[in-house]
């Protein structure tokens, strides 16, 4: 329970700062797989899908046991997202695979992760101006 309202806080705290920066934003169905989030540009002709992450603390990223299941361009994992000062890092889904740890465990399991000192870099911290201007003709950086 702890952890799904962890994942709703940072869910709702990167929806109001990217509404706070002129998008549309719109919540997907919870636990669908692809993105979480899809922020709209005024004009509507730019669409971003967003995976939202969030963790109660700085902590890795669990990606699963695939990287070819991930699916969104753009990842914001949110850490602190229980506290009056939760943190995001803006990353491409290109960034996040590069990164991405694989582990093994006893049973021969493989999963993938992102571990901190992968995403919480100073060119992914708070660093909303990646996914472009909302305003109608700017594009986004990382492309589309």
């Amino acid at each position: 329970m702890r952890q799904q309202l962890t994942g709703n806080a940072g869910l709702y705290h990167v929806a109001r700062e990217l509404s706070r920066r002129g998008w549309h934003v719109m919540p997907t169905v919870r636990n669908a797989r692809g993105a979480d989030l899809y922020a709209a540009s005024n004009d509507e002709l730019r669409v971003l899908p967003i995976q939202s992450k969030a963790l109660s603390k700085r902590a890795p990223v669990p990606l699963g046991g695939s990287l070819d299941r991930l699916c969104s361009h753009w990842w914001i994992i949110t850490i602190n997202a229980n506290t009056a000062t939760p943190k995001c890092y803006v990353l491409t889904l290109s960034e996040v695979k590069t990164a991405a740890h694989r582990g093994v465990n006893a049973a021969g399991t493989v999963s993938y992760w992102l571990q901190p000192k992968s995403y919480a870099l100073p060119e992914y911290e708070e660093a909303w101006e990646r996914l472009g201007s909302p305003v109608d003709g700017v594009e986004a950086l990382g492309g589309q």
